[in-house]
């Protein structure tokens, strides 16, 4: 039915009411033209009440009754609205809310198009908003076992939070002042129907991404927005900001509003901060503080090093002092050795002689198979002792004979013969006693002069030096040379 058919019907309808006859309409007629007039009659309304009947269809459509102490209203919100509210509508709460009136003629009955539905005054809000945040921490969403640490130097930062506000460039400046680090963005709405979706959208993003992706995961999140009024910050209060919140991995500082100003993500956060720029000095230490802390610890690890380094270099001195030469720790080892070699050569014949003498008993009260048997692995295992002792025996014959030919070379070269082929010679008197000076000699005295070569005899000169020489008598290996030099036997000189 057309605009223009209703208004001639209800034109026709007066009309006839004032003549005293109606025309006959039809159920549907009726029932449009009502609807028409309501709607022309109504077209925005604000209504306040009382929530009662509240029924969420799976259509997403939320259907609801707005009554008071006298009266009640059907109500209908559609899905798209009933998506954006920003708190959950409860039987008992007081609400205003905003549409049109309509009707609905399969039912008879008029209703209200709502397209705005809100708590009735702040007092309303809070009573709500206490509610929520009984029933959130019932779940343990606010329990202090499960807020993370915020980590001490992170390398990227995620901020959710408008893009355009003031908010981002208080961040971004006190980031870059104290330690600057990476720092990204995920913009969204922080105020009106939109914002509480954009701000779990956030956080859940930040959750999302892959620590060895294009995009890093931030190691901590910052969910900021400036003050406002309650109705303004409303949508930080909104249960799945909270669960988002609290079911971040990624740890989070909530810095919502201003120090005075409280939100519900304020419970689930790992940190709070009165303001954002609290919450970026909350995320990031002060590098100069950090240099100087380094340089601290720096210079007291190396005072203790270098005290370590010269203790231990103390004791290191000390117990070398105190530790024996390497030759007086072998002496005793190859003392025993070189006994216990040469009883060992003793002791093997002996040995083998007590087994073979052990075989042979043994053999006798053997029969003669088994007889055979045992000689036959007594005499495998002797020929085996007998392969293992023969190069024994040839190493140790060869080093004892190493030694031997050393020392018959230290006795060479101590013995006198050595001195008297270097030139030396040895004297002694008639009677073999040893001449060891000069003042044993008396004149007269016969001596016996001993050479490499040979022996000479000489007879003792007087006090004055002078040789005897009708008493000087050559041995026989010195005749030739008598013989060639006899005209210089006077200047030969003193022999001492």
């Amino acid at each position: 039915m057309s605009d223009e058919d209703e208004a001639r019907i209800l034109s026709d309808l007066a009309g006839q009411a004032r003549g005293g006859s109606l025309p006959e309409l039809s159920v549907s007629e009726l029932s449009g033209a009502l609807k028409k007039t309501i709607e022309t009659a109504f077209p925005f309304v604000r209504v306040r009440g009382e929530l009662g009947r509240v029924t969420l269809a799976k259509s997403g459509h939320l259907y609801f009754d707005l009554k008071d102490a006298s009266a009640a209203i059907n109500v209908v919100m559609w899905k798209g609205q009933a998506q954006r509210l920003p708190f959950r509508p409860e039987e008992g709460q007081e609400v205003l809310a905003e549409g049109r009136l309509s009707t609905f003629p399969g039912r008879s009955n008029y209703q209200l198009i709502c397209d705005s539905l809100r708590p009735a005054g702040a007092g309303a809000l809070m009573q709500l908003l206490e509610e929520r945040r009984r029933r959130l921490a019932a779940e343990g969403l606010f329990d202090a076992a499960r807020k993370k640490p915020i980590p001490y130097l992170p390398q990227v930062i995620g901020v959710v939070t408008s893009p355009t506000g003031a908010v981002i460039r208080d961040i971004l400046h006190r980031v870059a002042e104290r330690f600057p680090v990476r720092v990204l963005i995920w913009p969204a709405l922080v105020q009106g129907e939109k914002a509480s979706f954009e701000v779990e959208a956030g956080i859940r993003g930040f959750n999302a991404l892959s620590p060895d992706g294009p995009i890093p995961r931030p190691d901590v999140l910052i969910v900021a927005r400036g003050g406002g009024s309650i109705e303004d910050l409303w949508p930080f209060n909104e249960e799945r900001v909270v669960r988002a919140a609290a079911e971040s991995v990624i740890p989070l500082i909530s810095a919502v509003g201003h120090e005075t100003d409280t939100t519900l993500i304020d419970y689930a956060a790992d940190r709070r901060a009165p303001t954002p720029t609290a919450a970026a000095e909350m995320a990031v230490p002060v590098r100069l503080d950090l240099l100087e802390t380094i340089e601290t610890s720096g210079a007291r690890l190396s005072r203790l090093v270098r005290g370590q380094l010269r203790t231990r270099a103390l004791e290191l001195s000390s117990l070398a002092r105190r530790m024996p030469k390497l030759d007086a720790v072998l002496n005793g080892p190859r003392q025993r050795l070189d006994i216990a070699s040469h009883r060992f050569q003793g002791a093997l014949g002996r040995a083998l002689g007590r087994k073979r003498i052990q075989f042979e008993s043994r053999a006798a009260r053997l029969q003669p198979a088994a007889l055979r048997r045992d000689a036959l692995r007594r005499r495998q295992l002797i020929e085996r002792l007998a392969q293992r002792l023969s190069p024994a025996f040839a190493r140790d014959s060869a080093g004892r004979s190493r030694r031997l030919e050393q020392a018959s070379r230290m006795l060479e070269s101590l013995s006198f013969e050595a001195a008297l082929r270097r030139g030396f010679s040895l004297v002694t008197r008639a009677d073999g006693a040893l001449v060891r000076s000069a003042s044993d000699v008396g004149r007269g005295d016969r001596l016996r002069l001993r050479f490499a070569d040979g022996e000479a005899q000489a007879v003792g000169a007087g006090p004055d030096g002078a040789p005897d020489v009708n008493e000087t008598e050559v041995g026989p290996s010195t005749k030739a040379r008598s013989r060639k030099g006899a005209g210089r036997v006077r200047s030969q000189g003193d022999l001492f």
